[in-house]
């Protein structure tokens, strides 16, 4: 059974973009619906947030047929000035250990 933040929960410790974006490189060709689904967002969300990501160089994708897919910029920096030593790979490397073919398939947090 999924668990839901509780109602008076104010924040989480991962935030909606990282959350998609760890679905994103466990699978490159995941739809957003299925994104949406894991990460308890609805799909427009989860489109808004995919532009934000390439926007910002942290994700690319290609059309092939139908489907997207995706590839993550994993030599890019994080954003915050606070974040700024550590690349998108190490923080993947913590959150996807033994990545690819991570076991889990539900959204961290």
């Amino acid at each position: 059974m999924e668990q839901r933040p509780s109602a008076g929960s104010q924040w989480t410790f991962l935030t909606n973009h990282a959350r998609v974006l760890v679905q994103i490189a466990r699978d490159p060709g995941i739809r957003v619906r299925d994104i949406a689904a894991r990460c308890l967002l609805s799909e427009r969300g989860v489109q808004r947030i995919i532009v934000d990501l390439e926007e910002a160089g942290y994700l690319t994708h290609q059309r092939i047929g139908r489907a997207n897919h995706y590839r993550v910029i994993a030599g890019k920096q994080l954003r915050h000035p606070a974040d700024s030593g550590p690349r998108l790979a190490e923080l993947l490397a913590v959150l996807l250990p033994g990545h690819p073919g991570a076991s889990s398939r539900r959204c961290p947090g």
